[in-house]
């Protein structure tokens, strides 16, 4: 049954006549009269009367008519439904990482989200890398990728892995002469980082810290190129996600070495605002973040 004699019946009843329809459902009188005996032969029955001008419904046409309403009306309800979801999927989310290391695989997944969801925008907020838990709170940033998950009744945590950090160090490195660096041999190394302060370096948060110990030196190099080439001269050594180095062509001079007989091992979470999980564009965000990483 198409849609099309619902609405041709509630209007002759709402307009009194076919002419008046007409004008209503933008048809001529001659098309509407067409399509009103084909709806009486397709159901067996006359759907209204007409007496002196007056278009009267049928005993037949009076519950035709009333069904017509329902069906109507929950398609009115259901596409009201629809715009409200097709609305929610469109939105800025902005989104930082505690760690730059995670930022190595995000263009890939910025790229896929810009493919299967066109319509929601990503935004990476450098600026709030290192501290992005307040920037949450504050409503600066949407979403942050932290070690450590936060304690705030207003905030939903998301664990989706574990990783390792690793010693990347040169093959004549005193390092590279030992099984299982410990906090010790750290201690005697000049160590490379991304950025300060070195409570944002997880290998000191987690590992040397805890022994209350600290690197012999400490440089701060933004580029992960720049510094591979200074651990490739002997000048230092890195240490960074095991996972990370997959994005880079090693050179053969370089060693990976393993931090500690149980490794230094961090777990991974996605923060974002309860109120904010809710909504379409960042369920899409979430379980696209699964699949392409691989959350188990």
């Amino acid at each position: 049954m198409e849609i099309k004699y619902f609405k041709l019946v509630k209007t002759i009843v709402e307009e009194g006549s076919l002419a008046n329809s007409s004008e209503k459902l933008f048809l001529t009188q001659s098309a509407l009269s067409h399509q009103l005996k084909e709806l009486e032969l397709l159901l067996g029955f006359k759907v209204f009367n007409r007496k002196r001008n007056k278009w009267q419904l049928t005993e037949e046409g009076e519950e035709f008519y009333k069904l017509g309403n329902q069906v109507l009306q929950n398609i009115e309800v259901g596409i009201s439904k629809i715009n409200q979801i097709q609305q929610g999927t469109s939105g800025t989310i902005r989104v930082s990482c505690e760690c730059y290391s995670f930022y190595h695989g995000f263009s890939k997944f910025i790229q896929q989200m810009g493919i299967l969801y066109p319509e929601i925008q990503i935004d990476l907020i450098l600026e709030a890398t290192h501290h992005p838990i307040p920037k949450i709170l504050s409503h600066e940033i949407d979403i942050a990728i932290v070690t450590q998950k936060p304690i705030d009744s207003t905030l939903t945590s998301i664990p989706f892995f574990e990783d390792e950090i690793i010693a990347l160090v040169h093959k004549e490195n005193n390092l590279n002469q030992i099984g299982t660096i410990t906090a010790k041999d750290l201690a005697k190394e000049h160590l490379l980082i991304h950025s300060f302060p070195l409570e944002t370096v997880s290998v000191y948060e987690q590992y040397l810290k805890l022994e209350k110990l600290q690197p012999r030196k400490t440089t701060a190099i933004p580029l992960t190129q720049v510094a591979l080439e200074m651990v490739n001269a002997n000048m230092g050594i890195m240490c960074v996600p095991l996972w990370t180095l997959k994005s880079f062509n090693l050179p053969e001079n370089l060693i990976v070495k393993k931090i500690d007989k149980n490794g230094v091992k961090r777990n991974h979470y996605l923060v974002l605002r309860k109120v904010d999980s809710q909504q379409k564009h960042f369920s899409n965000f979430i379980e696209s973040f699964k699949e392409f990483f691989k959350i188990k």
